[in-house]
């Protein structure tokens, strides 16, 4: 999603049909920083394009309230940025070249792309009711067996696994296997 945020909203608009007759169609104009943090907050993620000063709000305010699935391009003078001092804030300057803009989008979306697989990489996958109820069965295994609590059982689990390089799962069904 692409959400354009400008004090003039014509000027939002224009920039939507610009994107739009270069292939992009989820677009939102808006002219203020509630409309914009609102449909982020309703969205998966894209990128804000927005000037400099919203009708409610400075840039640098809105980028603290977006959720971290969106990105900022600044629009804006030279000289206003120059005063960027937002790392993570991409920047074009006035006036905007469609090649310019597209291309920046491009990369923004691949950026966002990447970042976003590389912390979904890294959370917990979900396990499915006939996963858990093997785990449970092997905890319930070590903890009538070994006198341990389920904490400690689950924990035993977790060690076999790292040890061993297998997952949870096929840890808990190893541990069955020799009952």
């Amino acid at each position: 999603m692409i959400i354009i945020a400008f004090p003039k909203l014509d000027d939002a608009k224009k920039l939507k049909n610009v994107l739009n007759r270069n292939g992009y169609n989820d677009i939102l104009a808006c002219n203020s920083a509630y409309q914009v943090i609102s449909a982020a907050n309703e969205s998966d993620g894209g990128v804000v394009l927005c000037g400099y000063r919203l009708t409610d709000m400075h840039y640098s305010e809105l980028y603290n309230y977006l959720p971290r699935e969106f990105r900022m391009l600044l629009v804006a003078s030279p000289a206003k940025l120059e005063e960027c001092l937002i790392g993570d804030i991409m920047c074009l300057s006035m006036p905007v070249h469609t090649d310019e803009l597209v291309n920046t989008l491009e990369l923004m979306f691949m950026e966002l792309t990447h970042s976003l697989r590389r912390q979904q990489k890294y959370l917990p996958k979900k396990r499915t009711e006939q996963e858990k109820r093997t785990i449970d069965k092997a905890k319930a295994l070590l903890m009538e067996r070994n006198h341990m609590s389920e904490e400690e059982a689950h924990k035993y689990i977790q060690k076999l696994s790292m040890d061993s390089g297998n997952n949870l799962v096929e840890t808990a069904e190893m541990i069955l296997a020799f009952d």
